[in-house]
């Protein structure tokens, strides 16, 4: 908080010199407030995209565009390196034993209009473990199933091979 001083013209005394002529203003500086706001701002705008919940999987790559989305968001399930198997509903993620899958998939599939979801298996996982879990997939009602990939995989034309 800063103090300027002003001078008052019309209201000079004789004898006291020019310190009478001046008085303290009482007025706040809201300069650094707004600039520590802004600053503040442009951190939180830049950090807000990093801040995505999720559990880090090795995705495979490929070369493919990515599905237009629907308006309600789909059913994501994880599966990890270690073989656990997450779901991820609302911002909400939960590992799960497979032997619980299906009841469980079955109490979220009547709580949903959308028979979407997505499956992110993680690079290292066995073929036999997706294959099990589309079967349960399929035992709970889920019709509509994609696979999340990352970009920068081998071209889809046979022009580069």
């Amino acid at each position: 908080m800063g103090v300027s001083v002003s001078t008052n013209s019309g209201s000079r005394r004789r004898g006291r010199g020019r310190r009478a002529n001046l008085k303290p203003m009482s007025e706040i500086n809201v300069t650094p407030f707004v600039d520590v706001i802004l600053c503040l701002l442009i951190i939180f705008m830049v950090a807000a995209p990093l801040m995505r919940v999720g559990v880090e999987v090795d995705l495979p790559a490929v070369n493919a565009e990515a599905l237009s989305s629907e308006e309600e968001t789909p059913l994501e399930i994880t599966i990890t390196a270690e073989g656990n198997i997450l779901i991820q509903s609302n911002d909400e993620q939960a590992a799960t034993e497979r032997s619980n899958l299906v009841p469980r998939l079955r109490a979220i599939m009547a709580e949903r209009e959308s028979t979407r979801i997505i499956v992110k298996a993680d690079r290292t996982v066995s073929m036999e473990t997706v294959l099990l879990l589309m079967n349960d997939l399929q035992l709970s009602g889920f019709r509509q199933l994609g696979f999340e990939t990352s970009a920068g995989g081998p071209p889809l034309d046979d022009t580069d091979r």
